[in-house]
C-alpha cells in the first residue's frame, strides 16, 4: 500500500507535534513546513522538513515545488485571509485539505451539553473564536461551490507538558508553590475538558485522507470532566502542596484584565463537555487514555527540569493579587 503523503503548515505546536510524532510512526510520508528555529517540539527525524513562512506565498511555492498530497493541514491559520490564501495555494494540489478551527467555536454560553458538532456557532465574547468561525464559513463556501475537499476539526483545550491549563503559565503554579493564593473564576464548579495532545492525535490522524470526513466538521476531546476547583487541586497536589483558591466573578476579572476575561467569557467560564460519538463513528477504536492526574504531573515533572521554565508573568501576577485582596473576604 502506497503510504499517504501530508503537508503540515506547522509541525512544532502542542498539538501539531504529537500528530507528527504519530503520523510518521503509522508509516505516514509526512512533510512538516515551518519557518524554521528553535522549539521545544522538535520536527520528527523521518519527516521532510521545509523551510518557509505561509504567510509568504511565494515562498511557499518555491518550497513544495511540483508536490502534491492526499492531505494539507494548516495548524496556524487564524483569520479568512489566511484560509483564502490556502485555497489558492493548494486547491488542486491535495485530496484534503484539514483546517484547525475551535471549539470555542460553539454557541457561547452552550444552550445544551454535551455539545456535539451541529451545535450553532457563535462567540459574541472572543474575536480569536469569531475569526475562525469567519474560517470555516469560507471553506464551507469552498466545500459547497467548488467541491474544495476540506476538513475542519475543532479541538477544545488540548495540553502538553509545557502548557499549565491557567492563563499566565507557571505564574499559578508558582504562586501555590510559594503558599500563595491563586485566583480561580467564578466558584469553581463549572465543568472543563481538558485533552493530552497525544490523546488528540490518536483521534485526529486517522482521519487523514479518509473521504468521509470531506465537507464535514469534528471535534476532538477527552471524555473526562472536571471543575476548576478539581484542576487546580490535581495541579496542587503534583506540585506537592495545597491549592489556596480565592473564587472571583468571571466579569470582574473582565474588568480588571480583558485579554483575561475574553478567554474566560469566552469559553472557560462555561461547562463545555462533548459528545465524540460523530468522530468515533469514523474512528472507531478512539479512546482518550491519560487522564488530567497523569497531564498535571508532566507538566509540573518538565518546569522542575529546568527551572528557567518556571516563567511567573509579573504582571497577572499583580491582577491576581488586586483580585484576591477584593474578593478574599
Amino acid at each position: 500500500m502506497t503510504a499517504l503523503k501530508v503537508l503540515f503548515i506547522g509541525g512544532s505546536g502542542i498539538i501539531s507535534s504529537a500528530c507528527a510524532r504519530l503520523a510518521v510512526e503509522q508509516g505516514i510520508e509526512l512533510t512538516v513546513l515551518t519557518r524554521g528555529g528553535d522549539t521545544v517540539r522538535p520536527v520528527p527525524p523521518q519527516a521532510t522538513a521545509l523551510r518557509a513562512d505561509i504567510r509568504d506565498p511565494g515562498s511557499v511555492r518555491a518550497a513544495i515545488g511540483g508536490r502534491e498530497f492526499d492531505a494539507v493541514v494548516d495548524w496556524v491559520a487564524f483569520t479568512p485571509e489566511h484560509v483564502q490564501t490556502d485555497l489558492d495555494l493548494f486547491r488542486g494540489r491535495t485530496g484534503q485539505y484539514v483546517f484547525i478551527s475551535s471549539a470555542s467555536a460553539y454557541q457561547t454560553p452552550p444552550a445544551r451539553v454535551p455539545i456535539v458538532e451541529s451545535m450553532p456557532l457563535r462567540n459574541p465574547f472572543w474575536q480569536y473564536s469569531r475569526d475562525k468561525i469567519a474560517c470555516e464559513d469560507v471553506l464551507t463556501a469552498a466545500y459547497r461551490d467548488e467541491a474544495f475537499p476540506a476538513t475542519i476539526v475543532r479541538p477544545s483545550h488540548t495540553y502538553d507538558r509545557t502548557s499549565v491549563p491557567f492563563d499566565g503559565g507557571w505564574t499559578a503554579l508558582g504562586r501555590m508553590r510559594q503558599g500563595r493564593e491563586i485566583v480561580v473564576h467564578g466558584d469553581g464548579t463549572s465543568l472543563w475538558t481538558l485533552t493530552h495532545h497525544a490523546d488528540f492525535a490518536r483521534g485526529f490522524v486517522p482521519l487523514l485522507g479518509d473521504p468521509r470526513t470531506l465537507g464535514d466538521v469534528f471535534h476532538i476531546t477527552s471524555d473526562e470532566a472536571l471543575t476548576w476547583n478539581q484542576i487546580a487541586e490535581t495541579l496542587a497536589a503534583a506540585a506537592g502542596v495545597e491549592a489556596r483558591i480565592v473564587h472571583v466573578p468571571s466579569d470582574a476579572i473582565a474588568a480588571a484584565d480583558p485579554e483575561w476575561g475574553a478567554g474566560l467569557l469566552g469559553d472557560k467560564a462555561h461547562s463545555m463537555l462533548f459528545d465524540n460519538a460523530k468522530l468515533r463513528s469514523v474512528v472507531p477504536d478512539y479512546v482518550p487514555t491519560i487522564p488530567f492526574a497523569r497531564g498535571a504531573r508532566e507538566i509540573v515533572a518538565w518546569h522542575d527540569e529546568d527551572p528557567a521554565r518556571q516563567r511567573v508573568d509579573a504582571r497577572l501576577d499583580a491582577v491576581m493579587d488586586q483580585l484576591i485582596e477584593r474578593y478574599r473576604r
